[in-house]
């Protein structure tokens, strides 16, 4: 399978799985079975609780922001990519988590508002800067282990003054790029888990390790370790991109964002044409707060290809004076 379908399988699979689970937000487990218990005998793109069928909710919109600031500031500009979280935070999504409201709406600069939120609230560790991690994995893949790991952590710092965050969405991109390789992402995990800054390390170790099931979360899904945790269990646990996603949404709870993470990394395995088109046919990212804009699938593929197409040396730059929060 080409790289290139297999990094269109991660941003079209993410996207699919974060449709797939908002109108089962907050459900209990197994909703998304019982309601559709024969795979492919019904529309499961359904959509509900708001959402039009096949609409992406705020883990993909934002997904979008960070892919076209990397693209049209030709790599990382984390200014600027604050300034469009905050341009679309300003328009009124229909979801938005309550801590990347406030960090964006607090009147802080883009290199503070994060670290203050968490000063005053000491907790930040919300699956909010995983959700929104497939295209900057998939940017920054090819320029190596290093760089991308390093780039999740500052691009989950805008939002999320918390460590855990950044150590969450370090791995995911690191699993991604492994993936995008063609090799297989949960042979990589002991290797990964030794770059896991080592106040984290235990607890992500935990989550992924092979014995673990979702089961045993001793926290709700919105965090972002038993996130990312169930998200590899649904990658661990299945052998399609279909059966990944039916687990993934039937754990209920964070269903749009742990689908959309699980559908990264199988998208990302399995490749495009293993997700059924009645999802991603359906599937559109409206863009609050750009002019009306809506994405579709020919749209994200584009996305795709134009994030393959930008140069390294770019990918590899960031503004003086940027924080690099690192392994160590």
């Amino acid at each position: 399978m080409e790289r290139f379908e297999r990094a269109v399988g991660a941003v079209v699979g993410s996207a699919v799985g974060d449709a797939l689970g908002a109108p089962f937000e907050f459900g209990p487990q197994g909703a998304f079975s019982a309601r559709f218990p024969d795979p492919g005998g019904g529309d499961e793109m359904c959509g509900g609780g708001g959402w039009e069928p096949g609409e992406a909710t705020d883990d993909t919109q934002m997904a979008v922001l960070v892919a076209e600031s990397l693209l049209q500031r030709s790599g990382l500009d984390l200014p600027d990519i604050f300034a469009r979280f905050q341009r679309w935070a300003a328009a009124d999504p229909k979801d938005i988590g309550l801590q990347t409201e406030d960090v964006l709406t607090n009147g802080m600069p883009w290199d503070m508002a994060a670290a203050i939120h968490f000063q005053v609230n000491q907790r930040a560790a919300g699956n909010g800067s995983l959700m929104r991690a497939t295209t900057s994995a998939v940017f920054f893949a090819r320029a190596g282990r290093s760089t991308t790991m390093d780039a999740a952590r500052r691009i989950a710092a805008l939002t999320h003054g918390d460590r855990a965050a950044w150590e969450g969405t370090a791995v995911f991109h690191e699993l991604i790029r492994v993936t995008l390789t063609g090799a297989d992402p949960l042979n990589a995990l002991p290797e990964i888990l030794g770059l896991v800054h080592p106040d984290h390390r235990e607890r992500y170790a935990t989550v992924l390790a092979a014995d673990w099931h979702p089961d045993q979360a001793t926290e709700f899904n919105g965090a972002v370790w038993p996130c990312l945790g169930s998200a590899v269990w649904a990658l661990r646990a299945t052998g399609s991109f279909e059966d990944a996603m039916r687990a993934a949404v039937d754990l209920g709870g964070d269903t749009d964002t742990v689908a959309a993470v699980t559908g990264g990394l199988a998208g990302a395995r399995y490749g495009l044409g293993a997700i059924p088109a009645r999802w991603s046919e359906s599937v559109h990212v409206p863009l609050p707060g750009y002019d009306g804009r809506v994405l579709r699938l020919a749209e994200l593929i584009d996305l795709v290809h134009r994030l393959g197409e930008c140069p390294l040396t770019a990918a590899r730059s960031a503004p003086p004076g940027t924080p690099r929060p690192g392994p160590g």
